[in-house]
């Protein structure tokens, strides 16, 4: 099969850019073979990868990626790895109480799991803490969609605390929020540092990893030939990391929605500017509504700066221009002086897109597409997560190894099929700008 589209990230992967230099791609050339291909060096691949090492220790793995570990969607997100429900079409992100039980101890696995790479690779805390988030209401509404989750959770069995205003001015250094809902399990990450880390710790006389090396052409002879510009990749099995471009190469066509996510960070804030913003020096918050403004306070490598993250659109070529990044960036200037009117001489010294998949029915593709060839994809707004537990679950799949994870996967039912294609794109933006409409004060 001949791969139709490879990956095109908007803007620059700003935090990676806030990391050391890497050393210089090391790019697939010539004719190699390995027990194992993996197709992707995110979440999911490292974390396929990962539990392969774990399962058969003696095999040999190769790693292609099309871009630098970190450049791509998986060090493009805001760092966020959660436990609890977040389907980002609901109100206020729950579901049933059966299905999102079954989804949070899902999602706690694969924590887990990436708590266990950061231990074992000697990941830094900022690399990788779990110290828990907060839901952050600005308006009315938001409070109530967030008394409103309190009381699912409450439900559930999960802990929670709901935080005032003042708590909230005293950890963000702004009065704009009027409550938090905290929960205290999910981890914070710094997605570039944290993926380095792994695919660093990764890295063998077993495990080798080939960045710049996309795949053009993947085919089935007696064993899988994974073709890259300069070269070749023989093996009997593959895991496809890929996340929405299954897409491209031939799967799931029409059942998989293509969502592009935005986000602008500052420059380095100054001791003058760090003094008049006040709060804690390192902080989070996803907003109450789920169309509303992501932020996050950063101090560590970089310096101290702030994250905004807003806006979703629907771009089923997984393009977007560099106007729409700067468009786009005119609504993370208004979320940020809405915030921090303290900080009207803060410019941002980043602005960037990062994809999203998203199935209709808030599935994952994780299975056996062919013989041989496995999928850990779509990972449905919380790749952090999902991806690591997308990769664990193939990587078991492929071995043959039973778990109680990996059976619930698999009885999932599959992605349902999208309308034609002028509908579904005018469908889903107009439902996307209408909720960003009534998120108000959130966005």
């Amino acid at each position: 099969m001949k791969v139709r589209a490879l990956p095109r990230d908007p803007g620059p992967a700003a935090w990676n850019r806030l990391l050391p230099a890497p050393p210089p791609a090391q790019v697939q050339s010539g004719a190699q073979t390995a027990d194992w291909l993996v197709i992707g060096a995110g979440f999911a691949g490292l974390a396929a990868v990962r539990r392969l090492t774990q399962l058969r220790p003696d095999d040999t793995i190769i790693i292609l990626d099309a871009t630098r570990v970190g450049d791509g969607p998986a060090g493009r997100n805001s760092g966020f790895m959660i436990d609890l429900p977040h389907d980002l079409s609901s109100s206020d992100y729950g579901g049933t109480l059966e299905a999102d039980r079954a989804q949070t101890a899902a999602n706690r696995h694969a924590i887990a799991f990436a708590a266990e790479m950061a231990r074992d690779f000697g990941l830094s805390q900022e690399a990788f803490a779990q110290s828990g988030k907060i839901n952050a209401a600005a308006t009315d509404a938001g409070h109530r969609h967030n008394l409103d989750y309190a009381r699912h959770l409450t439900e559930m069995g999960e802990a929670h605390d709901l935080r005032s205003a003042a708590q909230m001015r005293a950890m963000t250094g702004t009065d704009y929020y009027q409550s938090g809902l905290f929960t205290p399990h999910s981890a914070m990450i710094q997605p570039a540092l944290f993926v380095r880390g792994v695919a660093g710790g990764l890295r063998s006389n077993r495990v080798s990893i080939y960045e710049n090396s996309p795949v053009v052409d993947l085919t089935k002879t007696f064993d899988w030939v994974a073709k890259t510009p300069n070269g070749t990749v023989t093996a009997p099995n593959v895991i496809l990391a890929v996340n929405g471009h299954l897409n491209s190469f031939g799967y799931y066509q029409n059942q998989l929605m293509h969502v592009f996510t935005y986000a602008s960070m500052t420059k380095a804030l100054t001791p003058q500017q760090i003094a008049r913003l006040g709060g804690d020096p390192v902080w989070g918050v996803t907003p109450a509504d789920p169309m509303g403004t992501t932020v996050r306070r950063i101090s560590g490598t970089g310096g101290d700066r702030i994250v905004i993250r807003n806006r979703f659109t629907y771009d089923p070529s997984m393009t977007v221009t560099d106007r729409r990044i700067t468009n786009v960036g005119h609504t993370h200037d208004r979320a940020f002086a809405a915030r921090f009117p303290m900080l009207s001489d803060v410019e941002m010294e980043y602005r960037w897109g990062g994809r999203l998949c998203v199935s209709r029915n808030n599935v994952q593709v994780i299975g056996e597409l062919e013989p041989g060839l496995f999928s850990a994809c779509c990972q449905n707004g919380l790749g952090t997560a999902k991806g690591t537990l997308a990769g664990v679950l193939a990587a078991e799949l492929a071995v043959g190894h039973n778990s109680p994870q990996l059976n619930a996967a698999l009885r999932a039912d599959g992605p349902t099929r999208l309308p034609p294609k002028p509908l579904a794109y005018l469908g889903a933006n107009a439902f996307m700008r209408y909720q960003e409409y009534n998120a108000g004060k959130e966005l």
